[in-house]
């Protein structure tokens, strides 16, 4: 049966790859194809372009409240066997729709696709207010994009507070602001929770392709990641392969083989290349910013992304705080993942899985932002963000101690 009206070629050829602007628009739908990397994807019976395990389109402005369709066919090669499978997929404007194709046959190595659903509740309460005290909060929100598809469940937000989305434009994170006063306990608690399906990752997206400006930025110093520093002392007197992915391969092992996974003492955290290349140890932020000041360096642009992870054992329980990696972009290639925090902690238990995440990202985890220095919309008083992750709190124009910000991350897998 046809979902709805079939969009001609015509309209299909002028389908594109996704691009920053684009991903808000409420009068397009973004459609997300996951399949083998050496598949032939056609729409309406006719080839696309593009190439890689997920391939990301726009529609051209459509019609509200009207559904469309379009007939999506793969083709590829498992187990010595043609496989063709056929879709027809339905949509109306301003959707995001992820289309897999033959979940058993995507495979890398061995492992099939993972993908994992969930429900995750991001929580705060603010504390130590006088009653009626007005305060600012700004909280990170979880968006769909090629890893994950994200839906708000439920939304629990004082009463009579004024609350906006934005989109800052530095890196397009969504932001949620809420202005509210304090109840008569001095608290402000805030609730959201997201349905979340996400996927593996596996191999270079690149249909991950950012605007050539957004791309520049990939290539600058953040506040805490100059381009190489101290950082470059790592890789003194190594021979550097040509190739930008034998090398990130190599700047990969470096940090993982330098810095050990570790909280101790005080200085860790804050993600600061400089005092990671000193220190030799720290967390997922200082790990993660030492890989991107040493690829930048050498001309790679990398980008920093952050969440929370969700322990691999399905169930419920609490998250006790963010996880964060790295995304780089070798010439001629798309976007690729390096966990490398992860590597470093089961490098003694499960060597295998330090080749694992250099280029694949599991499926236990959702992202909420991207990039370092965050300016917030609307504005805040204070300084830019070093990463956007935990909710940013002012009153009277000035920060609230983050002491007096209580936070608690649940998770719930799905059947």
């Amino acid at each position: 049966m046809r979902k709805g009206a079939i969009l001609s070629w015509l309209t299909i050829a002028i389908i594109f790859s996704v691009g920053v602007v684009l991903a808000d628009s409420q009068k397009v739908t973004r459609l997300i194809v996951h399949l083998p990397a050496d598949a032939q994807l056609f729409i309406n019976g006719h080839r696309t372009q593009q190439t890689g395990s997920i391939r990301e389109f726009v529609t051209p402005p459509l019609a509200e409240g009207k559904t469309y369709s379009y007939v999506l066919r793969a083709i590829w090669t498992g187990n010595g066997k043609l496989v063709s499978v056929e879709r027809e997929v339905g949509f109306r404007a301003g959707e995001v729709v992820q289309v897999h194709f033959g979940q058993e046959q995507l495979v890398a190595g061995d492992l099939a696709v993972r993908q994992r659903q969930f429900l995750f509740t991001y929580a705060a309460r603010v504390t130590g207010l006088k009653p009626g005290q007005l305060a600012r909060i700004w909280l990170p929100v979880a968006v769909s994009n090629a890893d994950q598809e994200v839906e708000i469940a439920k939304r629990d937000l004082p009463p009579n507070a004024r609350v906006e989305t934005h989109t800052e434009p530095k890196f397009g994170n969504r932001i949620l602001y809420v202005e509210a006063r304090a109840n008569d306990q001095g608290e402000i608690p805030l609730s959201i929770t997201y349905r979340v399906k996400r996927w593996e990752v596996r191999g270079d997206a690149r249909s991950r392709e950012d605007s050539e400006a957004l791309t520049r930025l990939f290539l600058g110093p953040d506040s805490r990641v100059p381009v190489g520093g101290k950082a470059l002392r790592l890789i003194e007197g190594k021979p550097l392969p040509s190739d930008q992915l034998a090398l990130a391969k190599l700047l990969y092992d470096t940090v993982n083989q330098h810095m050990v996974y570790s909280k101790k003492g005080v200085g860790w955290g804050q993600g600061d290349a400089e005092w990671a290349c000193d220190n030799g140890y720290g967390n997922c932020t200082d790990f993660h910013s030492l890989f991107i000041a040493l690829a930048r360096a050498q001309g790679i642009p990398a980008r920093f992304e952050i969440g929370f992870p969700l322990p691999e054992q399905r169930g419920q329980g609490e998250v006790p705080g963010y996880h964060c990696w790295a995304w780089f972009k070798p010439h001629g290639r798309g976007w690729i993942p390096v966990d490398i925090s992860e590597a470093n902690k089961v490098k003694n238990t499960r060597p295998e899985m330090v080749e694992y995440y250099f280029g694949n990202l599991t499926e236990d985890r959702v992202t909420f932002s991207v990039g370092r220095d965050i300016d917030l919309v609307p504005k805040q008083a204070g300084p830019p963000l070093n990463f956007f992750i935990y909710p940013y709190v002012e009153v009277a124009g000035r920060a609230l101690d983050p002491s007096q910000i209580h936070r608690q991350f649940t998770y719930h897998d799905l059947p």
